[in-house]
């Protein structure tokens, strides 16, 4: 099984939306991949609340069955419109793929 973790610092603003609003639509564009791609596992996203100068926004935790499966998503073209989508939205973009 593959895990892929990825945390994101989001601007204060873009496309017109707050910092909260964009992480509720990125939440939403993800959970949406989960029945696009065959091999995802799991998949959860959720928004920091601690507010800590050295946390992020948003952290997606996602399990595929193989790394296979991680480069079709990766490579999906609604993944590719995300992460388009995200060029404006994020400040930071931190990652973690392992196999288990």
């Amino acid at each position: 099984m593959i895990k892929h973790i990825v945390m994101w610092r989001l601007n204060a603003s873009a496309y017109g939306k707050s910092k909260l609003e964009n992480a509720v639509e990125l939440q939403q564009k993800l959970l949406a991949m989960k029945n696009k791609v065959p091999g995802i596992i799991h998949i959860e996203v959720g928004f920091d609340f601690s507010n800590e100068k050295d946390s992020c926004d948003v952290v997606l935790y996602s399990e595929f069955d193989s790394k296979e499966a991680l480069a079709n998503y990766q490579s999906h073209p609604d993944h590719e419109a995300i992460k388009k989508w995200l060029a404006d939205v994020r400040s930071e973009r931190r990652v973690v793929d392992y196999e288990i």
